[in-house]
């Protein structure tokens, strides 16, 4: 073994045990505090754990299904269907011809700009 790889054993050493070190005095230094409750405040008494999961995942639960009846009782009453359907959406070319790529002009000469794209780099 050379010094160079002594060296870095060394110091592989130092770092890891200085590590530990501080490592260890967190998890010392969070230890929970005992101090007892003021006189002035009041102790609570224990809350029941249905309860608190009542209170945690009912009431959320709760708030999403209204929000999500907000959001399709509109599309019920008109009669709309909310069923996926495995076939593709009829596309749709927005402000488009209305009867397909019939209605686009036919290019006039070379230099003309109409019937297709014409991208340049």
């Amino acid at each position: 073994m050379n010094s160079t790889n002594r060296a870095r054993t060394v110091a592989r050493l130092a770092v890891s045990g200085f590590s530990a070190v501080v490592i260890g005095s967190v998890l010392l230094a969070a230890s929970p505090a005992s101090a007892n409750v003021p006189e002035g405040w009041s102790n609570p008494e224990s809350v029941n754990p249905l309860h608190f999961l009542a209170v945690v995942l009912g009431i959320p639960a709760a708030l999403a299904l209204v929000i999500i009846l907000l959001v399709i009782a509109p599309g019920l009453a008109r009669g709309e269907k909310f069923v996926h359907s495995n076939s593709a959406p009829e596309a749709e070319w927005f402000g488009g011809p209305r009867t397909g790529t019939e209605e686009l002009p036919a290019p006039d000469t070379a230099e003309s700009k109409a019937g297709g794209a014409s991208g340049r780099w």
